[in-house]
C-alpha cells in the first residue's frame, strides 16, 4: 500500500459524504475513479482491493447523526442517572461542563452547570473516570431555530451526544473515584492556574492558549478578530506549534547533551501523546503529534513512507478510533491545509525567496479551506492571504517559541520573568493594534452565502487539479483552471442578483421583532425592526441576538448591505440590535416616526435618518411601502409605532409594531377599505392589540407573531389566539415554528417554517 494510503483516506471521505447526504453519487464516482486508475495500470490489484475493503468498512462503521430521541423517549422512566465521566472537566467563571457515559445505556450525556456569580462551590470530586450519580432530568439540546444560526444540537450529535442535563445545583451530582488519565488532566488544570497566578492576565491568556490549548481567557474581541481574518489556526495548537516544540526539545536534549539522539527519540515518542492531552487534545495537535511519532518509528525500522502516506495513515487511524472526529471543524481544516501544502511542495520550493514562499503557502492554505470557510462562517477575507504572510512568521519566530520558553521559567523562581512578561505585553499589544488597524481600514470580506455540496466538490476538483498542473510546471493549464475557479466564485457572488425569487423572513429572536424582506434579483434588502435581548435591571443591550441570529442569517444569504431599516418604535425588543447592524453593515437609510428620540443614538448618521408618518409613501428600490401611522402623537412609544402596508409576492402585508386596540381603531377608521392578506400581529400577541374590529375589517388569511418561547409575559394571549382562530386565520408564531419564511416568485409563493407548510397561489 506504500504510496496509495491517500486513496484509503478518500474512501473514508466518500463514505461519510454518502452517509451524511444519502447520495449514491459519492460511492459511484469513487468506484469509477479507482476502476479507471486500475484500468490505466496506475493502481495495482492489492491497493484496489484494500481501498474497496476500507470503503465497505467505513460505510458500515460511520454512525448516522441525523436522528435523535424525543423528550418523551428520554424520560420514559425518570430515575437517578448512573455513569462515568469520559471527558476533561471544562470549568470557568460562567459554567462547568463535562461528558458522562451512562452505565446502563452507554449513552453520552453532556452535563452543564451554570453557577451563581456569588456562589462559592467546589468541583474537586469531578474527575476523569469518576463514577457518578446525577439527580436530574434529561433534555434535548436546543437546535437551530433560524437559517444560518449555529446548531448546538447538531454540534453535539456529531460528538455522539443526543441529550443533556442542566444542573440547578452542584449538589445534584455525586462522584467517586477516577482513572489514571485524570492525573494528566489535573496537571493541566494546575498549570493553567499557576500561569494565571504568576503572569499578568494578558500574557497568561496567550500562554495558556498557545501552549496548553485553553483559549477561554483570551479577549473575545481578539478571538473574533483572528477568526475574521483567517488567523484562528494560530490560536489553536497545530503542526507549527509541534514543529517548534520538537525543535526546542531537540536543542535542549541533544545539543546540551542531556540525552543521546536515540534516547531523545524515544522520549519524544512517549512525551508527544502526553503533551497532546495537556494541550487540550484537539485534532490538529493529535495529527501533528502522531505524524512525528510515526516518522520516528519508521526511521527506527528503516522504512520509507512519503509524508502524504503518513498523513493519510494518521487520518485513517484517528477516524477509526473516533469516527465522529470527521465532523470536527478543526480536524477538517488541519488535514486539508496540511494535505494541500504537501501536494504543492514542489511548486512551493521553486522560488527560494522566503517572502514568496510564505505568500505561496498562505495562498494554498487559504484557498483550500475557502469552501469550508463559507460553509461554516459564510464569509472570507481575501486580504487574509497577505496578512498571514506578516502574522504567521511573527508567531512562528517569536511568539510561540517565547511561550514555550516562558512556561518552564514561570514555574521556577526566576526574578526576570516579570520583565519578560512586560516585554511580551508591550510587543504583542502593538502587533494586535496593527491587526485591529488593518481590520478598520481594509475590512472587505466576501459575503456570498454558503456553498452547496456540489459546488464544494467541484471547487476542490478544480483547485487540486490546478495545483497539480502548477506542480508539473504547466502554467497555461493551471491559469485556465484558475480562471474557471474565479468564474465559479463570481457566479456565486452574482447568484442573488440573477434569482427571480424573493423572501420575507420573520426571524425567531425570542421576545422581539426582526423581519427581513429580500426583493427579487437582490434589488433591495429591507429590515423592519431588529430587536435584542437586554438586562431588565439596567437596560444593557446584549449583542447576542445580532451575533447569533441576525448577522448569521444576513451572511448566509450573502447580504452585506441593508437598503432600509424601518423601525416601528424605540423599545429595545424592536431596535436593540440596530447599533450593531449600523456598525458592521452598510445601512443606506433608517426610517423612524416623528416622535422617536435619537439623541442617545450618536452612532446614527443624521443624513441617513428620515422621519415618516401616516399618509407617507416610501419607495425603497422600487418597492412601495405605504405608511399608515402614526397619524398623531399619542405620547406612548407603542401607540406611535410606524405602521406600514405593502404588497409582496401577490400578498398584501401589514406591519403594526406594538400599536394597541385604540390605535387600530383609529387606523381602520382612517382607511376603511383596508384589506390585508398577512398581518404582523401587534405587540407579540398581547391582549391589548389585535382587536376584533381590526380582524373583521382587514380580514387577514395569515398572521405572524414574534414571541419568545415560554416568555414571562404570557404572550401570545389566549384571547388573541382564539380571536384569530374564530376568523379562520392561519397562525405562524416563532415560539412554536422558529423562523418563518415566505418564498415568492412573481405573484405566488410558499410559506414555510420548521413545522407546518402552506402554499399560496
Amino acid at each position: 500500500m506504500k504510496g496509495y494510503w491517500h486513496i484509503v483516506a478518500i474512501a473514508a471521505i466518500c463514505a461519510i459524504l454518502f452517509i451524511h447526504y444519502h447520495h449514491y453519487l459519492f460511492i459511484i464516482v469513487f468506484i469509477i475513479w479507482i476502476g479507471m486508475l486500475y484500468a490505466l495500470k496506475r493502481l495495482r490489484k492489492l491497493p484496489l482491493i484494500v481501498s474497496l475493503t476500507f470503503l465497505i468498512f467505513f460505510l458500515l462503521y460511520f454512525p448516522e447523526t441525523s436522528t435523535s430521541p424525543s423528550e418523551e423517549e428520554i424520560n420514559i422512566n425518570p430515575r437517578p442517572i448512573y455513569g462515568e465521566i469520559i471527558s476533561s472537566i471544562e470549568k470557568n467563571d460562567k459554567k462547568v461542563e463535562f461528558v458522562l457515559k451512562e452505565t446502563i445505556t452507554g449513552e453520552r450525556i453532556v452535563v452543564i452547570y451554570f453557577p451563581n456569580q456569588k456562589e462559592e462551590f467546589s468541583t474537586h470530586f469531578l474527575k476523569y473516570g469518576a463514577s457518578c450519580v446525577i439527580q436530574g432530568k434529561k433534555e434535548i439540546p436546543n437546535g437551530r431555530r433560524n437559517p444560518g444560526e449555529f446548531d448546538y444540537q447538531d454540534f453535539l450529535k456529531k460528538q455522539g451526544i443526543h441529550v443533556q442535563i442542566t444542573l440547578s445545583s452542584i449538589h445534584q451530582i455525586h462522584c467517586d473515584g477516577f482513572k489514571s488519565l485524570d492525573k494528566i488532566y489535573s496537571v493541566r488544570s494546575n498549570l493553567l492556574i499557576d500561569i494565571q497566578n504568576e503572569l499578568t492576565p494578558f500574557t497568561a491568556s496567550w500562554l495558556n492558549s498557545l501552549v496548553l490549548g485553553d483559549d477561554s481567557s483570551l479577549d473575545e474581541e481578539s478571538v473574533q478578530l483572528f477568526r475574521k481574518w483567517g488567523l484562528s489556526h494560530i490560536i489553536a495548537i497545530s503542526g507549527t506549534h509541534v514543529a517548534i516544540l520538537l525543535t526546542f526539545m531537540y536543542f535542549v536534549l541533544i545539543k546540551l547533551s542531556i540525552l543521546t539522539k536515540e534516547k531523545a527519540q524515544w522520549f519524544v515518542v512517549i512525551f508527544m501523546p502526553i503533551y497532546a492531552i495537556l494541550a487540550g487534545g484537539e485534532p490538529s495537535i493529535w495529527r501533528a503529534s502522531m505524524m512525528a511519532i510515526i516518522f520516528i518509528l519508521l526511521l527506527k525500522i528503516k522504512a520509507k513512507y512519503s509524508v502524504t502516506d503518513v498523513l493519510a495513515i494518521v487520518f485513517t487511524l484517528l477516524i477509526i478510533r473516533d469516527p465522529l472526529l470527521i465532523y470536527h471543524v478543526g480536524f477538517q481544516f488541519s488535514f486539508l491545509v496540511t494535505f494541500s501544502i504537501l501536494l504543492s511542495k514542489r511548486w512551493l520550493s521553486v522560488n527560494k525567496n522566503p517572502t514568496m514562499q510564505a505568500l505561496k503557502i498562505s495562498f494554498v492554505a487559504q484557498m483550500i479551506i475557502l469552501p469550508l470557510q463559507f460553509i461554516y462562517f459564510s464569509f472570507f477575507q481575501p486580504l487574509s492571504i497577505l496578512l498571514n504572510i506578516i502574522i504567521i512568521p511573527y508567531f512562528s519566530v517569536f511568539v510561540i517559541p517565547f511561550m514555550y520558553i516562558l512556561l518552564p521559567l514561570t514555574l521556577l523562581p526566576f526574578p526576570f520573568v516579570k520583565f519578560l512578561d512586560q516585554a511580551f505585553t508591550f510587543i504583542h499589544q502593538f502587533v494586535l493594534q496593527f491587526i485591529f488597524l488593518i481590520d478598520k481600514v481594509a475590512d472587505t470580506p466576501w459575503v456570498i452565502g454558503t456553498f452547496s455540496i456540489g459546488i464544494t466538490c467541484l471547487y476542490f476538483i478544480l483547485f487540486l487539479r490546478m495545483m497539480m498542473e502548477m506542480e508539473l510546471n504547466q502554467s497555461l493549464k493551471a491559469f485556465k483552471l484558475g480562471i474557471l475557479i474565479c468564474l465559479m466564485l463570481f457566479f456565486l457572488v452574482a447568484r442573488p442578483y440573477l434569482s427571480p425569487e424573493g423572501k420575507v423572513t420573520m426571524l425567531d429572536i425570542g421576545q422581539g421583532d426582526a423581519y427581513i424582506i429580500e426583493l427579487p434579483y437582490r434589488k433591495g434588502v429591507i429590515m423592519i425592526d431588529a430587536g435584542a435581548t437586554f438586562s431588565f435591571s439596567d437596560g444593557t443591550v446584549s449583542e447576542n441576538t445580532y451575533k447569533r441570529i441576525i448577522k448569521p442569517y444576513l451572511y448566509s444569504q450573502g447580504i452585506q448591505k441593508v437598503d432600509a431599516l424601518i423601525l416601528s418604535h424605540e423599545d429595545l425588543d424592536h431596535v436593540g440590535s440596530v447599533p450593531f447592524i449600523i456598525e458592521e453593515m452598510n445601512v443606506e437609510r433608517i426610517y423612524i416616526h416623528p416622535y422617536y428620540d435619537i439623541e442617545e443614538d450618536k452612532q446614527w448618521n443624521p443624513k441617513k435618518v428620515k422621519r415618516v408618518e401616516g399618509l407617507d409613501v416610501l419607495n425603497i428600490k422600487g418597492q412601495p411601502f405605504y405608511v399608515l401611522g402614526p397619524l398623531k402623537d399619542s405620547n406612548n412609544p407603542n401607540e406611535n409605532s410606524v405602521v406600514v402596508y405593502t404588497k409582496i409576492g401577490g400578498l398584501t402585508w401589514l406591519f403594526t409594531g406594538d400599536i394597541g386596540i385604540e390605535t387600530e381603531k383609529y387606523i381602520i377608521n382612517k382607511y376603511p377599505d383596508l384589506k390585508v392578506d398577512v398581518l404582523k400581529v401587534g405587540h407579540h400577541g398581547s391582549n391589548t392589540s389585535t382587536g376584533e374590529e381590526l380582524l373583521k375589517q382587514i380580514n387577514p388569511k395569515f398572521a405572524f407573531i414574534s414571541v419568545g418561547k415560554n416568555n414571562r409575559y404570557g404572550h401570545p394571549s389566549p384571547e388573541v389566539i382564539q380571536r384569530m382562530k374564530d376568523n379562520d386565520i392561519v397562525i405562524f408564531r416563532t415560539d412554536e415554528h422558529g423562523a418563518v419564511q415566505y418564498h415568492f416568485k412573481g405573484n405566488s409563493g410558499t410559506f414555510s417554517s420548521f413545522l407546518p407548510y402552506y402554499n399560496h397561489k
